[in-house]
């Protein structure tokens, strides 16, 4: 009914030129005197032959309305596979999406190589920046002042920041080198840990935490950037108190911290790419991505992570191993 009531709206100008021609013979016959009989016949006929030719146009365009709407559910680069119904103006149209779908091939090809091509620099910039923080690491940790602490905690924020980098680049690569196995989660606790050792002795918070005794199946590599990310946040977030490493049945490794909590508004929204909150609008330190990778590697991961904060009295980070089996 549908098309039906956009068919005849389409070709409301046809219609009523067709039913004033049809007018003009019965007129012409009424002025002459001819019989009544003939004026209606030939009134017959000519709706007769007129709603004939119309339902073959209406069926036609039915079936045409019909094949387009499925052809639509279908990928874009199946455009070929128009149907060339009769008629210069159905060839055309075809011509022209048929040239439009080259177009956008090109340019999608254009865009995935200049893609490949940027992940590619930003990639070997990445591995090649790392050498002259090493380097500088080495040097820093020769000697033992304040200066030197502070350099080492803002060398570390930078390894962070390119580690950060790499995993951006990697996750949605077709490369990702995920390599889910059986592993010890206390030993990737405790790797993170060794690498924030320094903030937590700079910055004087205490830290509680007693091992988990659970394995789970996953990938460690990753699971290591986001159990860091999530410790790295609850120091930068606690100026004083302490931080909590805990497991919460049945699944979940709980990084609790003393700090200064969320907003509720920013809650919704943490896990956004780019969104850094209230306070990371204040400090200007916040680059929004930390918690993006983490809900992001979690999804890859068949992981999730969940968050439950009050405001000046700190948050609890949780890192669900769903569906993935742990012991």
């Amino acid at each position: 009914m549908e098309f039906l009531i956009r068919y005849i709206k389409k070709h409301i100008v046809s219609i009523a030129f067709f039913l004033i021609c049809c007018s003009i013979a019965p007129i012409v016959m009424i002025l002459y005197g001819s019989p009544t009989f003939i004026i209606e016949y030939s009134i017959i006929l000519c709706l007769s032959v007129g709603l004939i030719y119309g339902g073959i146009c209406a069926y036609r365009g039915f079936d045409k309305d019909r094949n387009l709407k499925l052809l639509r559910k279908l990928p874009a680069d199946m455009a070929e596979t128009l149907t060339a119904y009769n008629g210069i103006d159905d060839e055309n149209y075809r011509q022209l999406i048929a040239l439009l779908e080259e177009e956008r091939r090109q340019t999608a090809a254009d865009l995935d190589a200049r893609f490949y091509d940027m992940v590619n620099y930003y990639t070997v910039w990445a591995h090649q920046i790392k050498t002259p923080i090493a380097s500088m690491r080495l040097l820093l940790q020769s000697e033992d002042s304040p200066a030197s602490r502070q350099l080492l905690e803002d060398l570390f924020r930078i390894e962070q920041y390119v580690e950060m980098v790499l995993t951006y680049l990697r996750l949605d690569s077709d490369s990702t080198d995920y390599l889910f196995k059986e592993i010890e989660l206390d030993e990737i606790i405790r790797q993170s840990l060794r690498k924030l050792s320094g903030q937590f002795i700079t910055r004087g918070i205490k830290l509680n935490y007693e091992p988990l005794n659970k394995k789970a199946v996953t990938d460690e590599k990753w699971l290591s950037f986001i159990i860091e990310q999530v410790i790295s946040n609850a120091l930068k977030y606690t100026a004083s108190g302490s931080i909590t490493i805990k497991w919460t049945e049945p699944d979940g490794i709980t990084v609790a911290d003393t700090g200064m909590g969320i907003a509720p508004e920013d809650l919704p929204r943490i896990f956004e790419k780019g969104y850094t909150g209230s306070h990371g609008r204040t400090d200007k330190k916040a680059s929004g991505l930390g918690l993006y990778l983490c809900k992001r590697i979690c999804q890859n991961l068949g992981h999730s992570i969940t968050v439950e904060s009050t405001p000046g009295q700190g948050s609890e980070f949780t890192i669900h191993l769903t569906g993935k089996s742990f012991k």
